[in-house]
């Protein structure tokens, strides 16, 4: 139906890439570009070879307007679908424009280096030098994007994404009301390191450290970092300690579902890897901002350099790409919800379990990346149908769910209900 082209070559990108592969009556043409084009190249030959493609590749740098729009003016995709950083999503929108292609992310935008100027136009509560993420850099195109006749696509991985869908299924099919949101997040995996993270570790550990936030009462609460928590119970998994987190689908899914009277974020943690986080902060490796420090030249001479403490706590942690041949054990991710409906209160949990030793067998990815590459091919998919097109700068949540959960049952992560049980929450 339609000529893609996946900007990124990491974990997320690979499984997308893999998904996108499988749909040839979809996707007819597949280009995946990065800033290293020998790891697109080594992609494209394995989906070639598995899936009997003709995948192209290309090199570009995505923090490079020019470079972008120079490259979709080229091969002219239908779709861009941006699997690379967040940092990245604002040059990508800006191409997009510029070029005049459709646009999907898995992930809303984040400056890379806090500071007040960054944060002149931040909505949320924040911190000037601390991280922050928040959509409305990207809401700031609706109107562009609506004259240009395109359509932007934001947050369509799991979470955000799936737990969006899994929401606006629930207001379309069980709900007049939905009044109390809460959306569990839980790896019970075990990738065998002593440390971890599943995804880009920058990215997780800015995440997962800045202060919590949710809201209730028609307004956000701030809270110390995981300073709530408490035990819940997963499916297949059993309890695990979870803990209360900023998470970017708040934001837009209180707004278009304003009878919302609450709506919180969970995700579980382990000890030992609480533990590791507690050492990485005290001895200052969670740091973004710059530090100098003495160190040899490729002649030995001594000289100041450079660096970002996590910048470097990454380069030097097992790549998330790597974990998959020896993860064991599941996901749990779902919706908990509490309203009305006919005049009666219910509550409803969907959520989706998902094997990481399963994801790996089919595309060398662990668990964490493979939930969020299927919805992005998914989303993808909604729109070269025709069944999510509007012009403009949308979440997820804003367009038809049935559709898509049909397809999550079709391409590897089903869903299941429990009505009227137990939320704990």
């Amino acid at each position: 139906m339609g000529r893609v082209l996946i900007i990124g070559a990491g974990g997320v990108a690979t499984v997308a890439a893999h998904k996108v592969a499988q749909n040839k009556d979809v996707f007819t043409e597949i280009k995946i570009a990065s800033r290293t084009e020998s790891k697109c190249k080594a992609l494209a030959a394995i989906l070639n070879e598995k899936y009997g493609t003709n995948v192209t590749t290309a090199q570009v740098d995505a923090d490079s307007v020019e470079q972008l729009v120079a490259l979709m003016t080229d091969y002219k995709p239908e779709l861009v679908m941006n699997l690379a950083l967040p940092y990245q999503d604002l040059t990508i929108m800006e191409a997009c424009l510029q070029a005049g292609c459709n646009y999907l992310d898995t992930a809303n935008y984040e400056p890379e280096f806090p500071s007040a100027e960054a944060y002149k136009d931040a909505v949320l509560p924040h911190h000037d030098d601390q991280p922050h993420f928040e959509y409305s850099w990207q809401w700031a195109y609706r109107e562009r994007f609506e004259k240009a006749g395109l359509c932007a696509i934001l947050g369509c991985g799991f979470d955000p994404g799936v737990t969006s869908i899994y929401t606006a299924y629930a207001a379309k099919h069980h709900f007049d009301e939905m009044h109390y949101l809460d959306i569990v997040d839980c790896n019970a995996g075990n990738h065998h390191k002593a440390f971890a993270t599943n995804f880009n570790p920058e990215i997780n550990l800015r995440e997962i450290t800045q202060e919590g936030l949710y809201w209730e009462d028609g307004k956000y609460v701030v809270t110390e970092p995981m300073a709530i928590h408490k035990p819940l119970n997963y499916p297949n998994v059993g309890p695990r300690e979870s803990y209360l987190l900023h998470h970017e689908e708040i934001e837009s899914l209180v707004i278009n579902y304003p009878t919302l009277k609450r709506a919180r974020f969970w995700m579980t943690f382990g000890e030992a890897y609480l533990k590791h986080l507690e050492v990485i902060q005290n001895i200052g490796m969670d740091r973004i901002d710059e530090v100098e420090y003495m160190a040899p030249d490729e002649d030995g001479v001594m000289r100041k350099v450079k660096i970002v403490p996590l910048q470097f706590l990454k380069a030097v942690l097992p790549n998330p790409q790597d974990l998959g041949e020896n993860y064991e054990g599941e996901t749990s991710i779902g919706c908990r919800i509490r309203g009305l409906r006919g005049g009666e209160e219910h509550t409803y949990y969907v959520y989706n379990n998902c094997s990481h030793q399963a994801a790996y067998e089919e595309t060398g990815m662990q668990g964490v990346s493979y939930t969020t590459g299927v919805p992005a091919m998914i989303g993808a998919m909604m729109f070269m149908k025709g069944l999510w097109n509007m012009p403009g700068v949308h979440n997820v949540e804003e367009f038809d769910p049935d559709p898509f959960m049909e397809q999550l049952n079709i391409q590897g992560l089903p869903w299941h209900e429990i009505h009227d049980g137990d939320l704990e929450l």
